[in-house]
């Protein structure tokens, strides 16, 4: 997310630390590079004007020119600005009022609302809300059948219309159905189409009339730079939303668009998606995604990442098995799915201040195939192989090897590897207990 656009401006940054005591002629060239590297990003040419501006107006100033640190004080007023050019304060949903809550979700075709929809029904889920998810799309080809598969998976109640039933009936009907069940939030995923016109807003604000939701929000590719800005923009004009969910921003190197909606619509950043997997969405905070954009990290939502991973039951059999020496191959297995939870090795690093300035963060896709690979070992092995890896002589090693699609040598590594944390584990048994990290493994 950002590399792109990272990177960048942390060489026009790296260029300004190396004067020591700044001009306004040093500002004003750094503020010039920075102009190129955000309209680069694709980031909208009037929201760069007038943020630059802003910065310019800060840093030329006694403020920084009498700094001890000029340059680090440029760095804090960029930050600052940007902050504030995606919100100073994080988006939430209104809640209150008689429930069911209507949240409608708006887009047009391929932008990913009803992958969106799942994955916010799961998250509300999780937060103690109990939705219910409405198919208010009945254009295109097995759109409902898609939402009602994802409902499935994420075990939340889904209304399954009637034949010929019109997007605004099965609105009006799943909303009554919802009353007189006790759900306490509704999630409307509306038809898209590959532009906008008349026919889709018309039936929008229809569903708008009947359903009065508390939220609108717009689904958007993050991808698709400024085309999502101004889609946000005329959907604003027409339908009036409150907040946007930008989707793909995992593959979003540049950032063009998230730089830009408040900006352009005046309307937040409410959730970001980062991936394809239904727990892959975000709560957008303005400043830590600045944060990020600047290569300071982001240590909050790392913290809060490894909260939602971490199982307290989990933990405190692993620590009781620690103690009486009964790590097994089993106990391996689970404390690296416990690291995998929390996300991608380099996607973790990356909240990390100053860790995207290391050297090698493309060989951490090596390490996630290696992840990968030990987990298909240990699962290639029976229950007994397992919990006594003594056993595992040169015939069972070539069975395991070929029932997970790895060499003999792959699994060899791999016992080592296990072995080694079992002595680096006795060590700490011995040792300090209490330095065990709760619930993630120690990996050597």
């Amino acid at each position: 997310m950002f590399d792109h656009l990272t990177e960048r401006l942390s060489l026009v940054f790296k260029k300004l630390r190396g004067h020591g005591k700044l001009t306004e002629q040093n500002i004003q060239e750094a503020l010039r590079e920075v102009r190129i590297v955000l309209l680069e990003a694709d980031v909208h040419f009037r929201v760069v004007k007038d943020f630059i501006e802003s910065v310019r107006r800060r840093a030329v100033g006694e403020e920084v020119m009498a700094s001890l640190t000029p340059a680090q004080q440029v760095i804090k007023i960029v930050h600052q600005e940007l902050v504030a050019l995606m919100g100073t304060e994080d988006h939430q949903i209104k809640f209150s009022g008689n429930p069911p809550i209507p949240i409608m979700l708006v887009g047009l075709h391929g932008c990913g609302k009803t992958t969106t929809a799942a994955k916010l029904a799961a998250l509300l889920k999780k937060n103690g809300r109990v939705p219910y998810m409405i198919p208010a799309d009945s254009y295109r080809p097995a759109a409902t059948e898609q939402l009602q598969i994802l409902a499935s998976q994420i075990e939340v109640d889904f209304y399954q219309p009637h034949q010929g039933e019109t997007p605004l009936t099965i609105c009006q009907k799943a909303h009554n159905h919802a009353m007189r069940r006790g759900y306490d939030t509704l999630l409307i995923d509306t038809a898209g189409r590959l532009h906008i016109d008349e026919v889709l807003m018309t039936e929008l604000r229809q569903i708008r009339e009947a359903i009065s939701p508390k939220e609108i929000l717009l689904v958007a590719d993050a991808m698709t730079g400024q085309d999502a800005v101004n889609i946000a923009k005329s959907f604003n004009d027409q339908l009036g939303i409150d907040g946007v969910i930008l989707t793909k921003m995992e593959g979003d190197a540049r950032g063009g668009a998230a730089l830009s909606i408040r900006a352009v619509t005046g309307k937040p950043i409410a959730y970001i998606g980062v991936g394809e997997k239904i727990d892959a969405i975000e709560v957008f905070h303005p400043d830590r995604m600045a944060s990020r954009i600047l290569g300071m990290g982001d240590v909050l939502s790392l913290v809060e990442k490894a909260q939602a991973a971490f199982d307290e039951k989990k933990a405190k059999e692993f620590e009781r098995k620690v103690r009486k020496a009964e790590f097994t191959l089993e106990d391996f297995r689970d404390q690296l799915g416990q690291l995998r939870k929390i996300g991608s090795l380099e996607g973790l690093l990356r909240m990390i201040p100053g860790a995207s300035k290391l050297k090698g963060m493309g060989s951490f896709d090596g390490a996630e195939k290696e992840l990968v690979k030990i987990e298909a070992i240990i699962n290639s092995m029976t229950a007994r192989e397992r919990r006594n890896h003594t056993i595992i002589n040169g015939k069972r090693r070539l069975r395991i090897a070929r029932g997970s699609g790895t060499t003999v040598q792959d699994v060899n590594r791999m016992l080592k590897q296990y072995v080694m944390t079992r002595k680096m584990l006795e060590r700490m048994k011995k040792g300090r207990m209490s330095g065990l990290p709760k619930g993630i493994l120690p990996f050597p």
